[in-house]
């Protein structure tokens, strides 16, 4: 069975002070002995990975990066290595998220390699797929998430997908306030769980299928009932402590 999985994009929010109040608030309000009934992450800037790791360190809340390099070192200016994500105990880092695809020009090689490089150093790749609101209106969207996902699992070798995490985000609804129904995301979480059936019958029971989209607290549990909805990718309501925690609940 598969654990439900909430994971937290702050993008690129926050100062020392708001990031030290939200992760105090979420190390409260998850604080348990037994374990979470789901697994929670963040993704932080990256210039606040360290501050985020030295207070969850002895949680059950994992924190990730939300961009990688494909290269190990050297002259690539405003990069962050694989190698330096785990120096600071990072297990996960996000993929092809639709901003980095928009507005930084990435494509679907890029995304493999990312999910190539970042899987083979032992990080949980959270690979990131959706389509345009132009997209979804012309009747694409299948088209368009097959052709994202397909392309990394042509690409990349299995031992880099052993823990790939999917997290469908229709472009259309990240920040805009839309979301795409119940109905519309199990519709889609169900073909790609057919896609990756269609790749590996193992791969596609055990891989989490996350919703990104506009997820809040007042939502999350009715999209979190569809049978292939595996937890949320959460953009702004997990910069507000009490919206993210029921979130999490929402997911358990």
């Amino acid at each position: 069975m598969r654990k439900p999985l909430v994971a937290g994009n702050w993008k690129m929010n926050g100062s020392r002070e708001s990031v030290s109040a939200l992760v105090d608030g979420l190390k409260a309000g998850l604080a348990t002995e037994d374990g979470l009934a789901v697994d929670v992450a963040v993704f932080p800037s990256a210039i606040f990975v360290e501050q985020v790791g030295n207070v969850l360190a002895s949680t059950n809340i994992s924190w990730g990066l939300q961009n990688i390099c494909t290269e190990e070192e050297g002259a690539y200016t405003g990069e962050t290595s694989v190698a330096m994500a785990k120096d600071f105990a990072c297990k996960l880092v996000l993929v092809g998220h639709s901003e980095r695809r928009a507005l930084y020009g990435e494509t679907d090689a890029d995304v493999v390699a990312k999910v190539q490089r970042a899987g083979l150093a032992g990080l949980i790749p959270v690979l990131c797929v959706g389509e345009s609101l132009e997209e979804r209106e012309s009747g694409r969207t299948m088209d368009v998430v097959a052709q994202q996902v397909q392309a990394v699992l042509k690409g990349a070798s299995p031992e880099s997908l052993a823990q790939l995490v999917i997290a469908y985000e229709p472009v259309w609804a990240i920040g805009t306030g839309l979301t795409a129904t119940p109905e519309q995301a199990q519709e889609v979480h169900a073909a790609i769980r057919e896609l990756l059936a269609e790749h590996d019958a193992d791969m596609a029971a055990r891989t989490r299928i996350l919703y990104g989209g506009s997820v809040k607290g007042a939502n999350a549990a009715e999209i979190f009932a569809g049978a292939d909805v595996d937890g949320g990718l959460v953009g702004g309501a997990s910069l507000d402590v009490q919206d993210f925690l029921t979130i999490c609940g929402a997911a358990g």
